[in-house]
This record gives C-alpha cells, sequence and structure tokens, in this order.
C-alpha cells in the first residue's frame, strides 16, 4: 500500500514538473509569436461573436459561402472601424491636451512647492520642474502610441476572421459537447461585457460631463475599454480622472465627486447588476482571474489582460473533458480536490 502511495507521489510530482517545464516553455514561444498570436486569438472571439449570423445566412436563407462571409465581414469591419474612429479622435484629444494639463500639472506643482519653502522644507523645484515639463507630454504620446499599435493589428485580425469563417461548416455544427459549449460561453461573456461595458461609459462619461470635468466623454470611453479587464480595469477607470479633476478644479469636494459618483456606478454595475445578467458565469476564482490577468499581461501587455479571462475560460471547459485533468478545472473553479469529501464527512 505505501509503495503504490509513493509511486502516485512520484508520478504526480513528475507530471507537475513537466507541466512547469512546458508552461514555461510556452510563455516563451507565446512571448515570441505575440504580434501574430495576438490578432490570432481576437480574431477568433469575433467569429465565435459573429458566427451565428453567417450560420443563419447560410442555413435559413441558403444563401452561398461567399455571400454570408463578405457579408459578415462587413459586419466585422464596420464595427472595427466604428471602435478604430472613436480611438482615434480620442487619441487627437489626448494628444490634443497634452501640453495644456502639462502646464498645469507644472503650475499646480509650484504652487505646492512654494508651500513647501514657507515650511522651510527644501526641494529643488527647478530640477522637478524641468522633469515634469519633460515627462508629461511624452506619457501621453506613449499612450496614443499604444493605441495606434492596436489599430495596426486591424488588417490581420480581419484576414484571420476571413479564413475562420470559410472553414467553417454551418450545417455540421451541433448543439451540444465541447465545441458549444466553449462557444456559448465566449459569446455570453463577450455580448454580456459589452453591453455592461456601455452603460457603464455611458453612466459614468455623463456624470463627469454634468461634473464639468474636461474631457468627459474621453474618460466614459476609457471605461469602455477598461472593462474588459475585469476587477482591475474598473479600478484603473475611476482613478484616472484624478489628475485632470485636481488640476481643474483644484478643490477636494470636486475631486471626490470626479471619483465617488464613477466609483459607485462601477460597484453597482460590477456587484449587483453584472452577476445577475452573467447568470454562473465563467466559473472561475476570483484568485484565478488576477494570476490570469498577471501572467497574460506579463505576456501580451493589455490586450493579455483582455484575453486573459476568455482564455482562461475555455481552458477550464477544455481540462474539465478529461478524467485525469478535472482537478485543475476543479482548482481554477475555486473548489479544491477532497474539499466536498471532508465537508460531507
Amino acid at each position: 500500500m505505501k509503495n503504490d502511495e509513493l509511486r502516485d507521489e512520484q508520478t504526480w510530482l513528475a507530471v507537475g514538473s513537466l507541466m512547469i517545464v512546458a508552461t514555461v516553455a510556452l510563455a516563451f514561444a507565446l512571448v515570441y509569436t505575440r504580434d501574430v498570436m495576438v490578432p490570432f486569438v481576437l480574431a477568433i472571439l469575433i467569429t465565435v461573436v459573429v458566427s451565428p449570423l453567417f450560420d443563419f445566412q447560410v442555413v435559413r436563407w441558403r444563401l452561398p459561402r461567399w455571400i454570408a462571409v463578405l457579408t459578415t465581414l462587413l459586419v466585422v469591419l464596420a464595427l472595427l472601424a466604428l471602435l478604430g474612429y472613436i480611438l482615434i479622435v480620442a487619441i487627437q484629444q489626448m494628444v490634443h491636451a497634452a501640453g495644456e494639463y502639462s502646464q498645469q500639472v507644472v503650475d499646480l506643482t509650484t504652487r505646492f512647492f512654494a508651500q513647501l519653502n514657507e515650511h522651510h522644507i527644501q526641494v529643488d523645484q527647478a530640477h522637478l520642474t524641468a522633469e515634469l515639463e519633460a515627462r508629461l507630454p511624452g506619457i501621453m504620446t506613449q499612450t496614443a502610441g499604444m493605441a495606434t499599435s492596436l489599430l495596426s493589428h486591424g488588417f490581420l485580425i480581419v484576414i484571420f476572421v476571413v479564413f475562420l469563417l470559410i472553414g467553417r461548416d454551418p450545417n455540421q455544427q451541433q448543439s451540444s459537447g465541447i465545441y458549444a459549449d466553449i462557444s456559448s460561453t465566449i459569446r455570453r461573456y463577450l455580448t454580456t461585457m459589452t453591453a455592461i461595458a456601455t452603460v457603464t461609459g455611458v453612466l459614468v462619461g455623463f456624470v463627469l460631463w454634468m461634473l464639468g470635468l474636461h474631457m468627459a466623454w474621453l474618460f466614459g470611453l476609457l471605461v469602455f475599454l477598461l472593462m474588459f479587464i475585469p476587477n482591475i480595469g474598473s479600478i484603473i477607470a475611476t482613478l484616472l480622472p484624478i489628475p485632470v479633476a485636481v488640476t481643474q478644479f483644484q478643490d477636494p469636494w470636486m475631486v471626490l465627486a470626479v471619483v465617488a459618483i464613477p466609483g459607485a456606478i462601477h460597484i453597482t454595475m460590477g456587484n449587483l447588476i453584472a452577476p445577475r445578467l452573467m447568470g454562473s458565469g465563467l466559473e472561475l476564482h476570483p484568485v484565478t482571474i488576477l494570476l490570469a490577468l498577471a501572467f497574460w499581461g506579463l505576456l501580451w501587455g493589455i490586450a493579455g489582460m483582455v484575453l486573459a479571462v476568455p482564455i482562461v475560460a475555455v481552458l477550464r471547459i477544455v481540462l474539465l473533458r478529461f478524467e485525469t485533468t478535472r482537478p485543475l478545472a476543479e482548482i481554477l473553479s475555486g473548489r479544491l480536490p477532497g474539499k466536498e469529501a471532508a465537508i460531507a464527512s
């Protein structure tokens, strides 16, 4: 009996070591190929969302496949063009406001240093002010450049979507099985998150506009985009308007309102409305989501953080289908192996 237990422990130790080595090797491969893999994964998600439209045209309307591919592609292009236009407008506003708000931050910093000098606290004001003047426009420009690089992948995404739709056979799609489970889970997650992000972005943008904050609707757009990063995105979106609010209002109560009211909207949407709309959801533990965000963010940056939850959700569904890997799927859901038996006993 002891020999069997020892053999099982050695087997699991060997399997775990091999999985660690394979994970490290896969991580290096994903980093090396991210310029291709990120658009490919995005294309898969887009195809999953628009595939019912393609299937409906082929199965119900009996349209030729090339016409169905063309019309579906036009829908995808329209959505990407709309997103690209919104991002371009946002980038133009950010670049236009970079110089203005850089000067406001410098002025605010100058007044702060003056108050420190009144209290006999010596600070190298000239050096720090020069650093701020040099760095603040660069930060805005880097942010704009990052958004532009995301748009540059649009052409590759469209190519992948075309070939994924061409290779799809609507007449052989199953209503059950692992593929149907993955498709329905990802489609429900993306559509629900898009609806929640849209409502949250509009509400936050309207509140900031009513408060008189500059670039209020730009912050509403950033809220919409950051909502696709679970947990962390809402916190970042709440804190983003603080520098603009401080430089514009210079009133603690207005700054508090700029943070507190959107924060209340995020809490309401994230903790009350989103769970009801999501239903059973992706069955991922919050710690699993945080680790996934850290892992995929380290590999693919912001795009990896957006794709982290769908990727881990698909991984959990796949692991759940095999008896050997089912304990790993239960761990991703926050259910430790043997926990139920221990509770029952």
